[in-house]
Protein backbone atom coordinates (compact mmCIF):
# COMPACT_ATOMS: atom_id res chain seq x y z
CA UNK A 1 0.00 0.00 0.00
CA UNK A 2 1.36 3.70 -1.07
CA UNK A 3 2.66 6.06 1.61
CA UNK A 4 -0.56 8.74 2.11
CA UNK A 5 2.18 11.13 1.62
CA UNK A 6 1.61 10.16 -2.11
CA UNK A 7 -1.77 8.80 -2.17
CA UNK A 8 -2.52 12.03 -4.12
CA UNK A 9 -0.51 10.94 -7.42
CA UNK A 10 -2.16 8.71 -9.83
CA UNK A 11 0.46 6.44 -11.19
CA UNK A 12 2.27 4.66 -7.99
CA UNK A 13 5.31 4.26 -9.75
CA UNK A 14 8.65 6.17 -8.04
CA UNK A 15 11.19 7.31 -11.27
CA UNK A 16 14.59 7.20 -9.57
CA UNK A 17 17.27 9.28 -11.41
CA UNK A 18 21.53 9.03 -11.15
CA UNK A 19 22.59 12.82 -11.67
CA UNK A 20 25.72 13.06 -13.25
CA UNK A 21 25.60 12.78 -17.48
CA UNK A 22 21.88 11.95 -16.56
CA UNK A 23 19.78 14.66 -15.32
CA UNK A 24 23.32 17.13 -15.91
CA UNK A 25 26.44 17.00 -16.97
CA UNK A 26 29.17 16.92 -14.35
CA UNK A 27 29.53 20.15 -12.20
CA UNK A 28 27.46 21.88 -14.78
CA UNK A 29 23.68 22.84 -14.14
CA UNK A 30 20.63 20.99 -15.41
CA UNK A 31 18.94 22.55 -18.16
CA UNK A 32 15.74 24.32 -17.30
CA UNK A 33 13.78 22.26 -19.82
CA UNK A 34 15.02 18.83 -18.03
CA UNK A 35 13.61 20.43 -14.45
CA UNK A 36 10.24 21.44 -15.84
CA UNK A 37 9.80 17.49 -17.38
CA UNK A 38 10.41 16.52 -13.88
CA UNK A 39 8.51 19.19 -12.34
CA UNK A 40 5.42 17.63 -15.01
CA UNK A 41 6.00 14.07 -13.99
CA UNK A 42 5.71 14.84 -10.17
CA UNK A 43 2.48 15.80 -10.57
CA UNK A 44 1.05 11.92 -12.04
CA UNK A 45 4.09 9.86 -9.56
CA UNK A 46 7.06 10.19 -7.26
CA UNK A 47 10.61 11.50 -8.13
CA UNK A 48 13.96 11.41 -6.74
CA UNK A 49 17.45 11.15 -7.30
CA UNK A 50 20.62 9.22 -6.48
CA UNK A 51 24.16 10.44 -6.54
CA UNK A 52 27.60 9.75 -5.68
CA UNK A 53 28.58 13.26 -4.96
CA UNK A 54 27.96 15.04 -2.17
CA UNK A 55 24.63 17.22 -1.55
CA UNK A 56 26.64 20.47 -1.79
CA UNK A 57 27.48 19.48 -5.38
CA UNK A 58 24.55 18.01 -6.63
CA UNK A 59 22.54 20.90 -5.71
CA UNK A 60 24.97 23.08 -7.15
CA UNK A 61 23.53 21.17 -10.40
CA UNK A 62 20.11 20.22 -9.19
CA UNK A 63 19.42 23.73 -7.97
CA UNK A 64 19.25 25.07 -4.26
CA UNK A 65 15.44 23.52 -4.07
CA UNK A 66 16.31 19.91 -5.43
CA UNK A 67 15.54 18.79 -1.82
CA UNK A 68 12.06 20.43 -2.11
CA UNK A 69 11.77 19.88 -5.80
CA UNK A 70 12.27 16.09 -6.04
CA UNK A 71 10.43 13.51 -3.05
CA UNK A 72 13.79 11.84 -2.37
CA UNK A 73 17.06 12.97 -2.49
CA UNK A 74 19.85 10.42 -1.67
CA UNK A 75 23.15 11.86 -1.87
CA UNK A 76 26.39 9.79 -1.77
CA UNK A 77 24.30 6.52 -3.04
CA UNK A 78 21.91 7.00 -0.39
CA UNK A 79 24.07 7.19 2.28
CA UNK A 80 22.86 10.54 2.57
CA UNK A 81 19.11 10.66 2.36
CA UNK A 82 15.96 12.77 2.27
CA UNK A 83 12.69 12.24 2.34
CA UNK A 84 10.28 15.18 1.43
CA UNK A 85 12.80 17.58 2.34
CA UNK A 86 13.37 15.88 5.76
CA UNK A 87 16.75 14.25 6.66
CA UNK A 88 16.67 10.05 6.79
CA UNK A 89 19.47 8.24 8.63
CA UNK A 90 22.67 8.63 7.64
CA UNK A 91 25.96 6.43 7.38
CA UNK A 92 29.89 6.95 8.12
CA UNK A 93 32.29 5.77 5.76
CA UNK A 94 35.38 6.39 8.58
CA UNK A 95 33.45 4.32 11.27
CA UNK A 96 33.30 1.50 9.22
CA UNK A 97 36.83 1.48 8.16
CA UNK A 98 38.70 3.61 11.19
CA UNK A 99 41.05 5.89 11.46
CA UNK A 100 44.35 3.77 11.36
CA UNK A 101 43.03 1.23 8.19
CA UNK A 102 41.70 4.91 6.47
CA UNK A 103 45.81 6.59 6.66
CA UNK A 104 47.14 3.33 5.24
CA UNK A 105 44.94 3.75 2.35
CA UNK A 106 44.80 7.49 1.44
CA UNK A 107 48.88 7.08 2.07
CA UNK A 108 48.68 4.36 -0.65
CA UNK A 109 46.04 6.39 -2.97
CA UNK A 110 48.30 9.66 -3.15
CA UNK A 111 51.69 7.68 -3.24
CA UNK A 112 50.01 5.98 -6.54
CA UNK A 113 48.90 9.70 -7.73
CA UNK A 114 52.31 11.46 -7.32
CA UNK A 115 54.04 8.19 -9.15
CA UNK A 116 51.49 8.64 -11.95
CA UNK A 117 52.58 9.81 -15.57
CA UNK A 118 49.23 11.71 -16.83
CA UNK A 119 49.31 15.08 -19.09
CA UNK A 120 48.32 17.07 -16.30
CA UNK A 121 47.37 16.86 -12.63
CA UNK A 122 45.43 20.01 -10.63
CA UNK A 123 44.69 19.50 -6.81
CA UNK A 124 41.86 17.54 -4.27
CA UNK A 125 42.94 14.06 -5.41
CA UNK A 126 41.02 12.14 -2.45
CA UNK A 127 37.83 13.51 -1.51
CA UNK A 128 36.53 12.46 1.84
CA UNK A 129 32.71 12.02 1.99
CA UNK A 130 30.15 10.93 5.03
CA UNK A 131 29.68 7.57 3.08
CA UNK A 132 32.50 7.23 0.96
CA UNK A 133 35.76 8.59 -0.59
CA UNK A 134 36.54 9.97 -4.10
CA UNK A 135 39.60 9.91 -5.91
CA UNK A 136 40.75 11.08 -9.10
CA UNK A 137 43.82 10.77 -10.83
CA UNK A 138 43.64 14.50 -12.22
CA UNK A 139 42.19 16.33 -9.37
CA UNK A 140 38.62 17.18 -8.10
CA UNK A 141 39.99 21.24 -9.73
CA UNK A 142 39.88 20.55 -12.60
CA UNK A 143 38.36 22.87 -14.94
CA UNK A 144 35.71 21.28 -17.38
CA UNK A 145 37.78 21.62 -20.33
CA UNK A 146 40.29 20.07 -18.39
CA UNK A 147 37.80 17.16 -16.90
CA UNK A 148 36.75 16.48 -21.02
CA UNK A 149 40.20 15.94 -22.11
CA UNK A 150 41.14 13.62 -19.44
CA UNK A 151 37.45 11.56 -19.91
CA UNK A 152 39.17 11.08 -23.70
CA UNK A 153 42.32 10.50 -22.11
CA UNK A 154 41.00 8.06 -19.75
CA UNK A 155 39.03 6.21 -22.33
CA UNK A 156 41.98 5.37 -23.59
CA UNK A 157 44.45 4.88 -21.64
CA UNK A 158 42.45 2.93 -18.97
CA UNK A 159 43.93 5.54 -15.82
CA UNK A 160 40.95 4.60 -13.61
CA UNK A 161 40.48 1.28 -14.03
CA UNK A 162 44.06 0.50 -13.75
CA UNK A 163 44.09 2.25 -10.14
CA UNK A 164 40.81 0.24 -9.03
CA UNK A 165 42.67 -2.95 -10.10
CA UNK A 166 45.31 -2.10 -7.67
CA UNK A 167 43.74 -0.89 -4.98
CA UNK A 168 41.30 -4.24 -5.07
CA UNK A 169 44.34 -6.09 -4.73
CA UNK A 170 46.09 -4.45 -2.26
CA UNK A 171 42.77 -3.70 -0.07
CA UNK A 172 41.06 -6.69 -0.45
CA UNK A 173 40.64 -7.56 3.22
CA UNK A 174 39.17 -3.93 3.58
CA UNK A 175 35.52 -4.94 2.12
CA UNK A 176 35.28 -1.80 0.22
CA UNK A 177 33.84 -1.96 -3.64
CA UNK A 178 35.80 0.54 -6.12
CA UNK A 179 33.25 2.08 -8.88
CA UNK A 180 34.19 4.43 -11.46
CA UNK A 181 31.47 7.29 -12.37
CA UNK A 182 31.68 10.58 -13.42
CA UNK A 183 34.53 11.93 -16.04
CA UNK A 184 37.31 11.98 -13.57
CA UNK A 185 37.21 10.12 -10.72
CA UNK A 186 36.29 6.79 -8.96
CA UNK A 187 34.37 6.46 -5.49
CA UNK A 188 35.24 3.96 -2.52
CA UNK A 189 32.87 2.47 0.15
CA UNK A 190 31.49 -0.46 1.95
CA UNK A 191 30.66 -3.25 0.09
CA UNK A 192 26.77 -3.11 -0.75
CA UNK A 193 26.91 1.11 0.10
CA UNK A 194 25.84 1.37 -4.02
CA UNK A 195 23.29 3.19 -5.10
CA UNK A 196 21.07 0.16 -3.89
CA UNK A 197 22.14 1.61 -0.38
CA UNK A 198 19.35 4.08 -1.57
CA UNK A 199 16.23 1.58 -2.47
CA UNK A 200 16.22 0.39 1.59
CA UNK A 201 14.70 3.96 2.48
CA UNK A 202 12.07 3.40 -0.24
CA UNK A 203 11.16 -0.48 -0.63
CA UNK A 204 8.52 -0.65 1.93
CA UNK A 205 6.93 2.76 0.28
CA UNK A 206 4.16 0.30 -1.32
CA UNK A 207 5.29 1.41 -5.27
CA UNK A 208 4.20 -0.78 -8.33
CA UNK A 209 7.37 -0.38 -9.74
CA UNK A 210 11.06 1.63 -9.04
CA UNK A 211 12.30 3.43 -12.42
CA UNK A 212 15.64 4.01 -12.35
CA UNK A 213 17.97 5.78 -14.79
CA UNK A 214 21.54 6.47 -15.02
CA UNK A 215 24.79 6.33 -17.56
CA UNK A 216 27.14 4.08 -15.73
CA UNK A 217 25.42 0.76 -16.39
CA UNK A 218 27.79 -1.16 -17.20
CA UNK A 219 30.09 -3.42 -14.89
CA UNK A 220 32.19 -1.79 -12.77
CA UNK A 221 29.97 1.36 -13.53
CA UNK A 222 28.26 3.42 -10.26
CA UNK A 223 24.96 3.00 -11.36
CA UNK A 224 25.40 -0.68 -12.42
CA UNK A 225 24.46 -2.44 -9.39
CA UNK A 226 20.92 -0.29 -8.65
CA UNK A 227 20.41 -1.19 -12.89
CA UNK A 228 20.62 -4.64 -12.45
CA UNK A 229 18.73 -5.04 -8.77
CA UNK A 230 15.57 -7.28 -9.39
CA UNK A 231 13.69 -4.50 -7.21
CA UNK A 232 13.91 -1.65 -10.12
CA UNK A 233 13.26 -1.51 -14.12
CA UNK A 234 16.39 -0.30 -15.56
CA UNK A 235 16.93 2.51 -18.14
CA UNK A 236 20.43 3.12 -19.66
CA UNK A 237 20.70 6.48 -20.52
CA UNK A 238 23.82 8.53 -22.52
CA UNK A 239 23.24 12.26 -21.44
CA UNK A 240 21.16 14.68 -19.94
CA UNK A 241 19.53 15.26 -23.68
CA UNK A 242 18.52 11.12 -24.22
CA UNK A 243 16.78 11.33 -20.36
CA UNK A 244 15.12 14.24 -21.72
CA UNK A 245 13.85 12.51 -24.78
CA UNK A 246 12.90 9.74 -22.47
CA UNK A 247 11.07 12.11 -19.73
CA UNK A 248 9.29 13.73 -23.19
CA UNK A 249 8.31 9.92 -24.24
CA UNK A 250 6.82 9.00 -20.95
CA UNK A 251 5.12 11.93 -20.43
CA UNK A 252 3.57 11.49 -24.13
CA UNK A 253 3.23 6.97 -23.61
CA UNK A 254 2.22 7.06 -19.97
CA UNK A 255 1.07 10.19 -18.48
Amino acid sequence: MTSQDFASRPINKLFLFDVDNTLSLPRQAASPEILELLKEIRKKAVIGFVGGSNLVKITEQLGNSALDDFDFGFAENGLVAYRLGKPLDSQSFIKFVGEERYKKLVNFILHYVADLDIPIKRGTFVEFRNGMINVSPIGRNATIQERLEFEAYDKVHGVRAAFVKVLQERFADYGLTFSIGGQISFDAFPNGWDKTYALRHVENEGFEEIHFFGDKTFKGGNDYEIFIDPRTVGHSVTNPADTTKYLRDLLRDQF
